[in-house]
């Protein structure tokens, strides 16, 4: 699939096309939810991406910055990113309305590979802002469910109010072609309904597992990647199905700046996504 991507602006990579906020709202206290559309209508509907992919968003004045595409492909037209505010160009996002313009330039990145994973069992573990990039790989295998095997989730977050999507994966629990499990580390409004611990707590509520063939996607954190792989290490998947995608301090996108760079790594390029060989010998990728 990666091969099939579109650049939104191929004469000039650093160029940003013109895009409109279509829809905005809060899905946590520092997270915002954006639904955009290019301007270009045709652009809008040829631009491909991959899944785990990212596009860099722009803000007059403001400048641009990298966020994972949190829509699937297989919906065209409108993408989607999940944006907490953390500094400049967040806070300039969180001032703008519906019907405001921003500028997008993309996809980057080597996404997830979907090819593979046809035919797959799929086990996906989120925390945090992890939910960005792997709710568009959730997104696109319930949308293409005949592709593939069992599709699993585990989703963990500290409260009831820093879940991201909650509504929605609260509507996902009810598929009868998904396995949800969700869980909080604590519950300070005495109404949570699912589990209550770390999302590890979550493994052992998993249906049986076949290793070989099973994909595992994880992130999260920093912190969750050592104790989500150690599961993933005891079910017996194999270190080249076991996904994780790295957002490390990445920030022209094309592999010009070397701000990502770790020895000849660059994260925009060879990265977001990475196996976890690819983490076993370069540690500092996480």
């Amino acid at each position: 699939m990666n091969g099939e991507n579109k650049q939104l602006t191929i004469s000039n990579p650093f160029l940003p096309e013109p895009a409109r906020i279509v829809r905005t709202y809060y899905l946590t206290e520092d997270v915002k939810f954006f639904q955009v559309r290019v301007v270009d209508m045709d652009k809008a509907l040829s631009f491909k991406y991959c899944p785990g992919q990212f596009a860099m968003i722009s803000v007059v004045g403001a400048g641009e910055a990298p966020f994972s595409i949190s829509s699937t492909p297989s919906r065209p037209g409108l993408l989607e990113f999940c944006i907490r505010k953390v500094g400049g160009v967040t806070n300039a996002l969180f001032r703008m309305k519906e019907n405001d313009l921003i500028g997008i330039r993309g996809p980057y990145g080597n996404g997830f590979p979907v090819e593979r994973m046809r035919d797959k069992d799929i086990l996906i573990v989120v925390g945090g802002l992890g939910t960005a990039p792997l709710r568009s790989v959730l997104l696109y295998c319930l949308d293409n469910r005949d592709q593939f095997r069992r599709v699993s989730l585990l989703h963990g977050a500290k409260r009831p109010s820093e879940m991201i999507f909650r509504e929605e994966f609260f509507a996902l629990k009810e598929r009868e072609d998904l396995e949800c499990h969700l869980a909080v580390d604590g519950d300070d409004t005495g109404t949570w309904t699912e589990n209550i611990g770390v999302v590890t707590t979550l493994f052992p509520k998993l249906k049986e597992i076949d290793p070989s063939s099973t994909y595992a996607l994880v992130c999260g954190p920093p912190v969750m990647y050592k104790f989500v792989i150690k599961e993933f290490v005891k079910l017996n998947i194999p270190k080249d199905q076991i996904l994780m995608t790295l957002e490390r301090r990445m920030k022209c996108g094309v592999g010009k700046c070397g701000h990502c760079a770790i020895d000849y790594i660059y994260t925009c390029l060879d990265g977001p996504v990475f196996t976890y060989w690819d983490v076993i010998h370069m540690r500092e990728l996480i």
